[in-house]
């Protein structure tokens, strides 16, 4: 979150500059962005674009001379610059293909705390073979850099699949430079990824996109471009949608009617050069000096600052970044190496990635460079006047007016599923929130007569479960006992719910002895109540991005169409909840989805790390340098924590759920089963499982029998449950 001193000062700033942005802008209104800015800034960037790929056509204008803002004549250059500058539906394909190229060196910071909870998250992007930058509200000190890492290729496929991330730890001990009035951070970032995150383990893949202090990047009047992870969110493109709208001595400022700018993000010019940093902005306030959200209503810090209304953005000029770096005092020959880097060396030219990704269920998880350049050629989708394409990451171009929006009227709430989890059609009816005040304090409610409830009854568990068991016999083979205790748990799953976390797993199921929740695979420990409010700040989150699209495109949604958004919106706004069998492998089909046996708290982070791989165990997992969530290689994963605990889940849906699981190497296969039986032994049952197993028997009638009798699992042939 931006700090609100950064916040006032920009306003502060904004509020200041009043006069000259508004003879500015009135100057932009009469038409000619030459007229706008001081004629030696539009001498330099007539200058370097004559230099680059547009000096052909400059050169090929023939026309009369122009007169400048002070009424100098220009000669017929600022015409060549004009049309330059003016050709907004005229971009080449390869505008695209560059864009996409710098996008990969932008990544998302996790900011993380000592004990390895995440903060917060900013954006970071490279600027020479080794350093990030940032912004200093996003990594203030050493401490901040050492702690946290910058996630690179957290984005999208061309299916809206998310691809495997690759994590880097930054290195402040190597090289860190920051600076509050210029809000920005310099950290080093370590040259090989963490083992078992993502594909790519190599920094230098992701190159650079190198700092020019040179000016004529940009004009007043020209549009910018910003790379960025807003919320924390996928990698998001905001093409040409920032009007630069005035230039102060350390600042620029930027404004925009649909994308604000992420913490950290590179602003761009059509060219690719960065032109600036972006840091805040400067939010719409009422009278009585509250910001407001974009639908006119009070904000509040809970809704997170991608719903403020911002009527400006503001950025660091990038001159001013590098005469302040290149001044450094660096004792240091390594540093000063680094510093020589960023300031000199070019980076190198970035082939188009042909590959193909490990299979998830039968998808490719990221599309080969045939497969982008097929994509670039497809015809854009007009929406409110903009071309919109679909790429790796969501792209959207305003190229200027085309002419009024149909207007068509559009479904403004939804059921997200019915009985047999598929969604519903869109009806038309108010718009109402699919949570509300009313759910929030009732889950609150549950979690504090939590805090005083007897955490676990053994002698009624005890007797609960020689209930529960009373007509299994003893000595069946493993064949029988598997069948057998297979048709026991179906019959007493009397009660079915729907997956619902915030109201089923964390105010009292999934909670530990000392009434906190602790991530399944991290082993960190969590505030129950932090991720029931984020759980249900998500679900709003993911109701009204879909009433948004919906109104936005103005479109007949249907079943399948609802489906397949609700799936893009949950995988770009995950719960904090883990399905120890990834919902994929059963197409979130309910029992199955809400099943709360095999639902456990989860942080997001750790949730998307491991995906939907199945369990492994590897052998050099101690010494291995791992992710606090674990170790994750290709279609293995090896938890942190956890382990016994999720093999008892996995073993307990085998014998609920019998060919839901595939014989595969993307599911399970039978040596997949023996991990399984060994976590099993090796980590005994815990009094948490036992109330675990307890609390949801109370809910669901049946009971997981790894927990009631461990001793079971060499007795039962589990290989029946796989498909």
């Amino acid at each position: 979150m931006v700090p609100n001193t950064v916040i006032q000062e920009t306003e502060e700033r904004f509020q200041y500059r009043t006069p000259e942005r508004t003879e500015t802008e009135e100057k932009l209104k009469r038409g000619s962005k030459l007229l706008a800015d001081d004629p030696q800034r539009v001498e330099k960037r007539l200058k370097r674009l004559l230099r680059g790929e547009f000096a052909s056509e400059a050169a090929d204008v023939i026309a009369a001379p122009a007169m400048s803002a002070a009424g100098v004549s220009v000669g017929t250059e600022p015409l060549a610059l004009e049309r330059i500058l003016n050709r907004n539906n005229l971009m080449s394909i390869n505008y695209l293909e560059r864009g996409l190229r710098v996008a990969r060196s932008v990544a998302r910071i996790r900011i993380r705390s000592a004990q390895g909870r995440t903060l917060g998250f900013g954006t970071g992007f490279m600027v020479s073979p080794r350093l990030l930058m940032t912004n200093n509200h996003v990594l203030a000190s050493r401490n901040d850099a050492a702690f946290s890492h910058c996630e690179f290729n957290f984005q999208d496929d061309l299916t809206g699949r998310p691809i495997p991330t690759s994590v880097f730890e930054l290195d402040p001990d190597l090289f860190f430079e920051t600076n509050i009035a210029l809000d920005f951070t310099l950290v080093a970032v370590k040259e090989r990824a963490r083992a078992g995150s993502g594909d790519v383990s190599e920094l230098q893949f992701f190159g650079w996109n190198r700092l020019i202090e040179e000016e004529g990047k940009a004009i007043l009047g020209e549009f910018l471009n910003i790379i960025q992870h807003p919320n924390g969110e996928p990698k998001q493109l905001a093409l040409r949608e920032n009007e630069f709208i005035d230039l102060l001595d350390n600042f620029l400022h930027y404004k925009t009617d649909t994308a604000p700018g992420s913490s950290g993000s590179p602003v761009l010019n059509d060219q690719w050069e960065i032109v600036g940093l972006h840091h805040s902005g400067v939010p719409r306030k009422d009278a009585n000096g509250r910001i407001l959200t974009r639908d006119g209503s009070i904000w509040k810090q809970s809704m997170g600052e991608h719903k403020i209304d911002w009527i400006a953005n503001e950025g660091i000029r990038v001159s001013r970044l590098v005469k302040y770096i290149k001044d450094l005092a660096l004792n240091d020959a390594q540093r000063r190496r680094l510093r020589t880097d960023l300031l000199e060396k070019d980076p190198p030219f970035l082939p188009s990635r042909d590959e193909t990704l490990p299979q998830t269920n039968g998808h490719t998880s990221a599309p080969s460079s045939q497969q982008a350049a097929a994509a670039f050629s497809s015809q854009p989708t007009i929406v409110d006047g903009n071309a919109v394409w679909t790429l790796p990451l969501q792209v959207s171009i305003k190229l200027g007016d085309a002419g009024p929006a149909a207007t068509v009227a559009a479904p403004t709430s939804y059921d997200q599923t019915n009985g047999n989890g598929s969604a519903t059609t869109a009806k038309a009816s108010p718009q109402t929130d699919t949570v509300t005040s009313k759910d929030i304090d009732e889950a609150i409610a549950e979690l504090e007569r939590a805090r005083t409830r007897k955490y676990y009854d053994e002698p009624q568990d005890r007797a609960d479960r020689d209930r529960y068991y009373a007509d299994v016999p003893d000595g069946l083979d493993p064949a029988e006992l598997y069948q057998r205790l297979s048709t026991l748990l179906d019959e007493t799953h009397a009660n079915q719910p729907k997956y619902k976390p915030n109201k089923h797993v964390y105010p009292w199921v999934d909670l530990q002895p000392n009434k906190k929740l602790r991530s399944i695979y991290s082993g960190i420990e969590y505030d129950p109540e932090e991720f029931i409010r984020e759980d249900f700040r998500i679900d709003q989150e993911r109701t009204a991005r879909l009433q948004e699209k919906m109104l936005r495109e103005s479109a007949v949604f249907g079943a399948e169409r609802i489906a397949e958004e609700l799936d893009l919106l949950e995988a770009l706004l995950p719960y904090n909840c883990e399905h120890v069998v990834p919902q994929s492998w059963f197409e979130k089909r309910e029992p199955m989805r809400g099943d709360i046996h095999h639902l456990f708290a989860c942080e997001s982070g750790c949730n998307s790390f491991r995906g939907n791989t199945p369990y492994f165990d590897f052998s050099d997992f101690e010494e291995a340098v791992r992710d606090d969530c674990g170790m994750r290689i290709s279609n293995k994963f090896e938890p942190t924590a956890g382990k016994g605990t999720v093999a008892r889940a996995v073993l307990y849906f085998l014998l609920r759920y019998p060919g839901e699981i595939n014989r595969t190497a993307q599911e399970y296969e039978a040596d997949r089963i023996e991990t399984l039986l060994k976590w099993h032994r090796e980590n005994g049952v815990t009094t948490y499982e036992k109330h675990r197993n307890m609390a949801i028997f109370k809910i669901q009638g049946n009971r997981n029998p790894l927990i009631d009798h461990p001793e079971w699992a060499d007795q039962i042939d589990f290989l029946q449950g796989l498909d």
